[in-house]
């Protein structure tokens, strides 16, 4: 198979993800320098990458979002068989530009009525507001959300 040492631009497709061995491995979508000059209907290349350093790996996990305009440099693996993704195992790795909005990890959004709650995985208190965005305030766990929502429509009334 060839190999060859190459650095290449390209954005995050999706959040990578943990790989074995202590590694992460995501897809860069990648378009060409001369992008202007290929046809409209001509697909991206994507790129398969995998880090093989632990301080790629730890800021790949933690500091990049799908979006984020990376170039990456390392081993590229020309695909097994035609259609498949190269393969880049990166041993460098800069940001070139961030993802305008920032993707929240592990957190989920849900309606209650006209309530929103934040639910987040690293802790059990949830913050709750209103549709409209006013501060209701933070359940300490899951289950007291109703008894906050029913105290806060008890002294506002239930027009939230």
């Amino acid at each position: 198979m060839d190999t060859k040492h190459c650095a290449v631009d390209g954005w995050v497709d999706d959040k990578p993800a943990p790989g074995p061995h202590g590694t992460a491995t995501f897809d860069l979508v990648v378009r060409p320098a001369d992008a202007d000059t290929v046809a409209k209907d001509a697909p991206d290349t994507v790129v398969t990458c995998t880090s093989v350093t632990d301080w790629i790996t730890h800021e790949l996990l933690t500091g990049i979002q799908p979006g984020d305009l990376l170039r990456v440099t390392g081993n590229l693996v020309q695909p097994p068989a035609p259609g498949e993704p190269a393969r880049l195992t990166i041993d460098a790795l800069e940001v070139l530009d961030t993802a305008l909005l920032p993707v929240q990890n592990d957190m989920v959004f849900d309606r209650y009525g006209n309530y929103v709650v934040v639910f987040d995985a690293n802790t059990d208190a949830v913050p709750v507001f209103t549709a409209l965005g006013q501060w209701v305030g933070t359940a300490e766990s899951p289950e007291a959300i109703g008894t906050l929502i029913d105290a806060h429509e008890h002294l506002n009334g239930s027009d939230a």
